[in-house]
């Protein structure tokens, strides 16, 4: 989900709305809030802990430290930088080695920054939120700094020859925004420069031009969004011969325009609003999620589309289809090397790779042979000056492994692999479809002991997101193998409408009043498994965080019956505020409008909290957020928590207080925190 709003904690929003009462949880760090918290955290404590919770938390805990993880890297200059978290580490490190270090097993590592000794230096909680270093051989990169994990940040410039930070260098306070270099003395600044400044989803819409040795205040405005837009942002493409200066005004989480700056002034980029588009060199992509007529004929959704840049700009749109999508094909990702395009295509929920090369004209094609069938993950080296990139391979069986690839070339280096943290021989993986409520054809994975029988009594949890078209695809999970696949359990993956595992059709076709879709889906997927004997309601239980705690909560609340138990993690649940906490009023172009009367008559329907009763019978809840989530409002779990108790319903409720919307800000907690969710399923479904 995307990454503030407003402070409002009224209860209410439109004429008319009930009072709610326990509008007062919405108080992030209130006292009275905090004690609530600290309070319910007790009683989730008390009542998942014990000693086979402890010895899962070690495991798990085991696994996130351990040093034979796979360390990825990002290349700038003559390294490979990488952050890394282990038990001698908790807030992380951020280090470099050589390529020539890196193949080996156990590379030499530089310490270029110690966040653990940063924290303690300067007595803050910091959390590591990235690094955007001047390409493509600057020694100055912008370093991101989180204070407990939100999306909100502070930036600090820092020098990697000296490595560290630049006295008097450039530096923003903390805020939700974004930056980028033009050249070593000059920035594009989106940022909250006072009051104004910011959209009603909390982020910037205001950009500017920034000055090394000027003041922030007089640095020169370069493009404003409206109030009412999502957000604003510029970059500078610094690819030698091919520099350009690109502005983004973000309307909605699926609008957009693009400029191209050119000597001060803003040209826009002809494109539909709800396309991606960017230069590659001497080529505009364009990535549509809607049907296009263009140079005289229609370009279907989910197409990706190129054109000589120069031309486009002049007028010409004889663009050529790189990638057109099937019923079954989607478009799941670009990267670019020095001299080719590699796509990332998702057939049925399982990834392949296509390489694309420009020449005289012409694109030509070429299947990339890959080792493995399931989900792939390609990181370019360096786009500049290389045809390198790292290609990692995984399915839910077979850790992941690193690969060093060139484009034009089927060989490849085995670089690093994930140790195996379970056996994966007693288990096998099947893919099924449910048929949903209108009739569509519902993928789904399922991971079981192969020696489990067909017989309801399986504890099974089924995962979900669907939202904001993002795919959920096999990936192997130390965590769910030790935490729960060890312990007898099916672990299931449904890939239901609104994500994009299908291409934005897939995702359009649970939108806004098409919101129910994804739960039917959702609801199908669990029937199907009951219907199959792999699980019955008794052993049946349901997780999702974010947007997927908004479909767990709908499950929960429209077909409570199917259920056992339900972990609803850092999760939207109350659709009536919701656009007015923190970055809601971001997302809707998902969800719709609840003001607008008649979008609240469709939201409404399926709201979490407008939809719990007290006369109904609901299965264990187990809710879980974090205090510093400045994305999702914690209110949201907190709010449905307290309504459900006072109810009389059996709820759970546990708060980091740190971590963001990721729920954990280290190792540490992320085991704490799956410990007691693996603890909660295995007693409600053993």
């Amino acid at each position: 989900m995307q990454k503030a709003a407003p402070k409002d904690i009224s209860g209410s929003t439109a004429p008319g709305a009930p009072v709610d009462p326990h509008a007062w949880l919405e108080d992030v760090g209130g006292d009275s809030s905090l004690d609530w918290v600290r309070a319910h955290n007790a009683v989730s404590e008390q009542a998942l802990g014990g000693p086979a919770h402890d010895a899962l938390r070690a495991r798990l805990q085991g696994i996130l430290d351990a040093k034979e993880r796979i360390p990825y890297v990002s290349k700038h200059g003559h390294y490979l930088y990488n952050f890394w978290r282990d038990a001698a580490h908790e807030r992380g490190i951020w280090r470099r080695t050589t390529l020539g270090e890196y193949r080996k097993d156990a590379p030499n590592w530089e310490t270029v920054i110690d966040l653990d000794a940063l924290a303690r230096t300067e007595h803050e909680n910091w959390v590591w939120a990235g690094a955007n270093c001047l390409e493509p051989r600057g020694t100055r990169c912008l370093v991101s700094l989180s204070r407990g994990g939100g999306d909100a940040d502070v930036v600090r410039e820092f020098d990697l020859d000296a490595r560290a930070f630049v006295a008097d260098g450039f530096s923003l306070p903390e805020s939700k925004g974004s930056v980028a270099w033009i050249d070593q003395d000059t920035l594009f600044v989106a940022t909250d420069f006072g009051t104004g400044s910011m959209t009603a989803s909390g982020y910037p819409r205001i950009v500017k031009e920034w000055k090394r040795g000027t003041p922030l205040k007089d640095a020169r405005p370069v493009f404003e969004a409206g109030a009412d837009d999502l957000s604003a942002s510029a970059r500078r493409d610094l690819t030698p011969g091919f520099e350009r200066e690109f502005v983004t005004r973000q309307i909605g989480f699926y609008s957009s325009e693009l400029f191209l700056r050119e000597g001060g002034r803003l040209i826009k980029i002809d494109k539909p609003d709800d396309a991606n588009a960017f230069a590659v060199r001497d080529v505009l992509l364009v990535e549509l999620r809607s049907d296009w007529r263009a140079g005289g004929r229609t370009w279907p959704q989910g197409s990706l589309l190129a054109i000589d840049f120069a031309r486009f700009m002049r007028g010409e749109r004889d663009f050529q289809a790189l990638f057109t999508p099937t019923p079954t094909s989607s478009l799941d990702g670009v990267a670019v090397t020095r001299n080719a395009l590699l796509l990332k295509v998702l057939d049925k929920v399982k990834n392949r790779l296509v390489e694309l090369r420009h020449a005289h004209g012409l694109w030509q094609r070429r299947d990339v042979a890959t080792p493995g069938i399931g989900t792939l993950g390609v990181a370019v080296l360096d786009e500049i000056e290389s045809d390198d990139y790292f290609l990692s391979v995984t399915d839910f069986l077979t850790p992941t492994t690193l690969y060093l690839g060139h484009a034009g070339s089927d060989a490849r280096e085995r670089l690093k692999s994930m140790p195996g943290w379970f056996d994966p021989q007693p288990y096998t993986v099947s893919q099924f479809e449910a048929t949903s409520k209108d009739g569509t054809m519902v993928p789904y994975f399922v991971v079981k002991d192969r020696r489990a029988k067909l017989d309801g009594k399986n504890p099974t949890v089924l995962y979900g997101y669907g939202g904001f078209e993002v795919s959920l695809t096999p990936a192997y999970s130390g965590m769910i193998g030790a935490g729960w696949l060890e312990h007898g359990g099916v672990y299931v993956l449904a890939n239901i409408r609104g994500g994009g595992e299908f291409g934005p059709r897939w995702h359009q076709a649970a939108l806004k009043e098409h919101r129910q879709r994804a739960f039917d889906d959702f609801l199908a997927v669990a029937k199907d498994l009951i219907e199959r004997k792999v699980t019955s309601p008794r052993h049946l239980g349901i997780m999702g965080g974010s947007n997927g705690g908004l479909l767990v909560g709908a499950a929960l609340t429209q077909r409570p019956d199917l259920f056992n138990a339900v972990v609803c993690q850092v999760p939207l649940l109350d659709m009536r505020r919701y656009h007015k906490l923190l970055a809601g009023a971001s997302w809707m172009g998902e969800y719709g409008d609840p003001d607008d009367p008649a979008q609240w008559e469709f939201i409404g329907k399926y709201s979490p909290y407008q939809n719990v009763f007290k006369d109904k019978h609901y299965p264990t809840v187990l809710f879980t957020t974090s205090t510093r989530d400045d994305r999702v409002h914690p209110g949201h779990a907190r709010k449905m928590a307290a309504l459900m108790e006072t109810q009389g319903h059996a709820v759970l409720y546990w708060e980091n207080t740190e971590g963001g919307h990721a729920g954990a800000a280290n190792n540490t907690q992320q085991a704490r925190m799956w410990a007691l969710t693996y603890s909660f399923l295995r007693g409600q479904l053993t």
